[in-house]
């Protein structure tokens, strides 16, 4: 069974719209330098795992009170058994939201067609040509690309988000993703937070001020349908 790590209680920006709790399960593929779950990522076993039984207990007792609930990580499309997870949470009557780095699209797309999400978060780490400078890890575009239009067309709620992270983003780079997903439902600029970070050369990393982040959502909104700020 895929090892819960950690359980945000009361999650209100992670599922829009609804009231949700976050579960965080170990590991990713990738290896971004200014990522804030550093020990969920390369020291995954330092984190005590949750118990599954009190994880059930756990969904339980919210019944009524919770509408979904998210699972992120790390890369939470890593592990195999995440379906038995997702079949869980649905089977208990709520809805699931997925974050991913679209490295899966075969277990997206799976998950999708068995009805067992209701809306997707990717995060897109840049423009194409620059992910493994980004990421610091071998990049498959083709899954990239292939978990977008997964997604696009997917008729769930559905998010694109970058963290616009200075010295690896700027302005040019974004116009590059919103021709690239020109058109879609929603994107969200991710401000940078310089905390825990998986390099931690990037504690030291100033996060670009919030008049850039407007300007850039200006200018990003006629390539979307509508283009959000997160984390300032």
């Amino acid at each position: 069974m895929v090892e819960i790590k950690g359980i945000e209680k009361f999650a209100s920006k992670d599922f829009p719209g609804r009231i949700s709790s976050t579960v965080f399960l170990a590991g990713c593929n990738f290896r971004c330098p200014f990522c804030h779950n550093a020990d969920l990522v390369l020291r995954p076993e330092t984190i005590q795992t949750i118990d599954l039984n009190f994880f059930l207990s756990y969904l339980d007792s919210r019944k009524g009170w919770l509408d979904g609930i998210c699972l992120s990580g790390g890369e939470p499309l890593l592990h195999e058994e995440v379906e038995v997870l997702a079949r869980i949470i649905k089977d208990r009557g709520y809805q699931l939201k997925i974050d991913t780095n679209g490295s899966f699209p075969e277990r997206l797309e799976y998950l999708i067609s068995q009805g067992l999400v209701d809306a997707v978060a990717m995060d897109i780490k840049g423009p194409l040509e620059r992910y493994p400078e980004i990421v610091r890890a071998r990049v498959e575009m083709k899954k990239i690309t292939r978990s977008v239009e997964i997604i696009r067309h997917s008729n769930l709620e559905y998010t694109f988000r970058t963290t616009v992270v200075p010295g690896l983003i700027d302005g040019e780079d974004l116009l590059k993703i919103a021709e690239w997903l020109k058109g879609a439902q929603l994107f969200q600029l991710q401000q940078f937070f310089p905390h825990n970070t998986l390099d931690p050369a990037f504690l030291k990393v100033e996060p670009y001020p919030v008049s850039d982040l407007g300007q850039w959502q200006e200018k990003l909104k006629p390539y979307f349908a509508e283009v959000i700020i997160e984390g300032i």
